[in-house]
């Protein structure tokens, strides 16, 4: 082409148009890329569910389960192939109006579960009531820890609980926003989040840890000397000193790559950390200047917002930390999200496999590692 002869206007605006959306995109929206993580959880096995978001799951005293928290505000237990979800329990005794796919605040949203090793007992954290507990035969659970120190638990998140202290602890990650508005917690700038000990002799509920931003997951070491907390704005793992020298104190334990969700203990006593999805640009943002997570909250909506987070390009992380050091370990990554979105727990089992739960997505995921 000679050199005087001008690309025509409509071509070459689009051009510019293109280019600049893909530099765009590449500076603000694309996930972070982590050195040394292991592309490998597309290789998962899925398991259906028929409803949304088994946001956390657990395993009864006689090893039966996974039992998984979903949106419509119920627990199933998953019998095997053969049997496949069985309802197990509800947070709410109101069932005529709940959905599948989204959440109502009538009918409750579990989430963290822990069952009792001595009672069976399965304790629920519900995002809108509090903690809660059902016996080994199911059925609509009661209300156990509505308030702490004259604050109503309004974002029962995760918990632990220590069986020889009979001593349970959880976080309660906000007292403006509930579940449904997990998102506008990250993002908002406040610090209301806190981890309240209740203590099941003394019917004492006491906050222990505050001033978090979205406390998310909850979990006590093998010998139960401290609890580590992940406050999925920053990334920052928190450590409470439970026993010994420094008991009643708390420090810095890990930072993980992401928004980190639920923790769970390995059987060799490291943890195993559920990350939503890597962080961008746009998203360090809005989590480091408060007016713009505001201007964010007030102009967006959630759906938007958990797409401008993730890059429109939603993936599954996991993390896991050493038990002693709070090092990591091992990421593993599904980076195109092929099989594996939003991962919200990763639950190690003695037989090696790991279990994967989602805060949005009907199905759950199991990584054979042997």
């Amino acid at each position: 082409m000679p050199v005087n002869q001008k690309i025509p206007s409509w071509i070459a605006v689009p051009a510019v148009l293109a280019v600049l959306a893909v530099i765009t995109y590449q500076i603000l929206l694309a996930p972070d890329h982590i050195e040394g993580s292991k592309n490998i959880l597309s290789t998962a096995k899925t398991i259906p569910l028929p409803i949304d978001a088994p946001e956390s799951m657990n395993w009864d005293p006689k090893g039966e389960g996974p039992y998984v928290a979903l949106t419509d505000g119920s627990i199933l237990k998953w019998r095997g192939h053969d049997l496949g979800w069985v309802e197990f329990a509800y947070t709410s005794p109101l069932r005529g109006n709940c959905s599948k796919h989204e959440v109502v605040p009538s009918c409750g949203r579990p989430l963290g579960l822990t069952f009792e090793k001595k009672t069976g007992d399965l304790y629920i954290c519900d995002g809108y009531f509090g903690l809660m507990k059902v016996g080994p035969e199911g059925g609509l659970a009661e209300l156990v820890v509505g308030e702490a120190e004259g604050r109503k638990v309004i974002f029962a998140n995760q918990g632990d609980l220590d069986e020889e202290e009979d001593v349970f602890y959880f976080n309660d990650s906000s007292d403006k926003y509930h579940f449904r508005e997990v998102f506008f917690v990250t993002i908002s700038g406040e610090r209301s989040g806190r981890v309240i000990r209740y203590d099941k002799k003394t019917k004492e509920a006491k906050v222990i840890m505050d001033n978090f931003r979205c406390n998310n997951g909850l979990a006590l070491n093998k010998d139960r000397s401290f609890l580590i907390v992940c406050d999925s704005a920053t990334g920052l793992v928190h450590r409470y000193w439970i026993k010994g020298s420094k008991a009643g104190t708390r420090d810095i334990f890990s930072q993980v790559p992401g928004y980190p969700d639920n923790i769970r203990l390995t059987p060799t006593g490291d943890f195993w950390l559920g990350i939503h999805c890597k962080k961008n640009l746009i998203g360090k943002l809005m989590v480091n200047y408060k007016w713009i997570g505001k201007f964010f909250e007030k102009t967006a909506s959630l759906d938007f917002l958990v797409g401008l987070i993730n890059g429109f390009r939603p993936h599954g992380i996991a993390v896991k930390i050493s038990g002693e050091t709070g090092e990591i370990l091992e990421i593993l990554e599904d980076r195109k999200g092929k099989t594996m979105k939003y991962v919200s727990e990763a639950y190690e089992r003695d037989d090696g496999k790991i279990w994967f739960g989602s805060v949005f997505q009907p199905a759950v995921w199991v990584l054979d590692r042997k």
